[in-house]
């Protein structure tokens, strides 16, 4: 009888993607109280800042919380699996927080213009708002031609590029550099920009290299654990193969099949 092992999975738990997304849950869990807490406390000073544009600031924060908190969703294979309309109704809502979020960021930017931000910060904001909207794009239109490995390969370099909110944030603040000068804080917006679509093609590029090979053991075309195996493939083609041969009575590997076929046949 053939000899097939069971493939052997790593555990679920240790995946390199759920390291990512621990990481990114702990840049959320900083952020959030460090730089947004005025979201929560009408009295900060900074909302005389926001006074000019908080009705623009409102709309693109739901919409880009929406696709912030939503993407790791579209990533779950389990999710994906066993509740695909669920799946679906997640990954329109993204696009769609992507679309609203990202040009009313650049908006706002410009806005900011008026209050003394220099132009190359609003070119700075528009280039993330390109990437972010063409890298989310591109993956829609290959998921409506039904494109599935394509549109998971463009959703990771959108994420990838939505998560520069997180990261300009985090750095800026670790790093000291969010009480110098707002050039410091476009350097730190550009820098993220440069590498993010890199790092998510590093990401697909590992995965690729991750993916363990085949379970089933390999057998030599003369073994007999091989012959025995069930065809896949052709039923014509495996009736000229070795093992099709040997079970129609052509190949012997010990005479006692042949000559009982051929005592058989003088018999009759």
């Amino acid at each position: 009888m053939s000899t097939i092992l069971p493939a052997l999975k790593p555990s679920s738990w240790l995946r390199p993607k759920y390291l990512l997304f621990a990481v990114i849950g702990l840049m959320l869990a900083y952020v959030i109280p460090h730089d947004e807490s005025f979201l929560v406390h009408p009295k900060d000073p900074i909302w005389q800042h926001y006074e000019p544009f908080k009705w623009w600031l409102l709309p693109h924060g739901i919409a880009g919380a929406c696709a912030l908190l939503l993407a790791p969703m579209q990533f779950s294979d389990r999710l994906r699996n066993r509740f695909t309309q669920l799946h679906r109704v997640a990954g329109r809502i993204y696009v769609a927080g992507v679309f609203v979020a990202a040009p009313l960021g650049f908006y706002i930017q410009y806005f900011q213009e008026r209050m003394g931000d220099p132009r190359s910060f609003s070119i700075a904001a528009a280039a993330d708002a390109a990437l972010w909207t063409i890298t989310t794009g591109i993956a829609m239109a290959f998921i409506l031609k039904g494109k599935v490995q394509e549109h998971r390969q463009w959703m990771t370099r959108s994420f990838a590029v939505a998560i520069v909110f997180l990261e300009v944030r985090v750095i800026g603040s670790v790093g000291g550099w969010e009480n110098l000068n707002v050039h410091a804080n476009e350097t730190i917006v550009w820098g993220c920009l440069a590498f993010s679509i890199l790092s998510a093609d590093l990401a697909l590029q590992w995965q690729q290299l991750a993916r363990s090979p085949s379970g089933v053991r390999r057998h030599s075309s003369a073994s007999p654990e091989r012959m025995f195996e069930v065809p896949l493939g052709n039923p014509a083609a495996f009736a000229c193969s070795p093992a099709g041969e040997f079970r129609n009575g052509k190949i012997v590997p010990s005479g006692s099949l042949a000559t009982s076929k051929h005592s058989d046949q003088q018999s009759s």
